[in-house]
């Protein structure tokens, strides 16, 4: 026990509770956040600030910066990964020559300089090409797939003649209609746009195809189906293929269109009209003044 009364000259007795100072350092060091502050982030903070002081040298910076700029030289320049040659598959001459001329890539080179995207890009842009894959193939040889987008009919417009595929995507100019006397020829504004609907009715005048000239798009809304000898179907906006249906059966019947027609008019199908050359109506006349008793 403590004596109630300190001895005369004995030192004063020490408090055990801890000071106030203390005490808050042994709360603070009960929790867990500072505790891994002390672990951690003040020696990451050290490191930290040392380098830093460190690479404030520009003479340090540019040193490793070469450094690292070498490594990555030798790593690019090793055969494993250079480029030596382009081969393009699915592209005709012609094509494979303006993908060349586009691409313009500067062989042997480093596949780590080749942005593949890009490139593919660049070649999806040519109007001649539909798809187009590219990857690099053991050996060092840069593959490009193609797929070619195939003219199915011949535009005649202002500009001159162009090729479009089934989907009346262009594909490429065409020189002369002569160049691509296989293919079905179409004319007028807006006749681009409506290319499955013209080659459904080329299919359908197949009986007429050694006189079919070709498809002209009316007012951007209608076709005129024209043949040798000036005449003309003039077909309606909707349900076209019915109405040159009717008038080659009516052709196979009565020979219609092996008379001196000009035009046959099914804009309105309900009510077939037919219009005569000059020399024809004029006979036409004639014949009726004489019935007429005018002559």
């Amino acid at each position: 026990m403590w004596p109630l009364r300190r001895a005369a000259g004995a030192p004063p007795r020490r408090d055990p509770a801890p000071s106030r100072w203390a005490y808050r350092m042994q709360r603070l060091m009960l929790t867990p956040l500072f505790r891994l502050t002390l672990r951690a982030g003040v020696p990451c903070l050290l490191v930290f600030g040392a380098g830093s002081l460190w690479l404030a040298d520009e003479a340090r910076r540019d040193a490793i910066a070469g450094r690292i700029a070498e490594m990555r030289a030798a790593i690019e320049s090793r055969p494993e990964f250079r480029v030596d040659l382009m081969a393009i598959d699915g592209a005709s001459p012609d094509l494979a020559a303006d993908i060349r001329e586009v691409l313009q890539l500067d062989l042997p080179a480093t596949s780590f300089d080749l942005d593949l995207d890009a490139m593919r890009a660049q070649v999806a842009g040519l109007d001649p090409v539909k798809s187009v894959s590219l990857r690099i193939r053991p050996g060092g040889i840069l593959q490009l797939e193609v797929q070619e987008r195939v003219p199915a009919v011949v535009w005649r417009r202002a500009e001159g003649l162009e090729l479009l595929d089934a989907e009346g995507h262009p594909v490429r100019p065409l020189g002369s209609r002569a160049a691509r006397p296989d293919l079905p020829l179409i004319a007028g504004e807006g006749a681009d746009a409506h290319v499955a609907e013209a080659l459904d009715l080329f299919a359908a005048a197949r009986p007429l195809w050694p006189r079919l000239r070709g498809l002209v798009r009316v007012g951007e809304r209608r076709w005129d189906l024209v043949l040798d000898r000036g005449q003309r179907i003039m077909l309606p906006v909707a349900q076209p293929r019915r109405a040159l249906d009717r008038v080659i059966a009516m052709d196979g019947a009565e020979d219609l269109l092996s008379r001196d027609i000009a035009a046959v008019d099914m804009r309105l199908p309900e009510r077939p009209t037919l219009r005569l050359n000059p020399q024809a109506m004029e006979e036409l006349h004639r014949i009726r003044r004489i019935e007429w008793g005018e002559d």
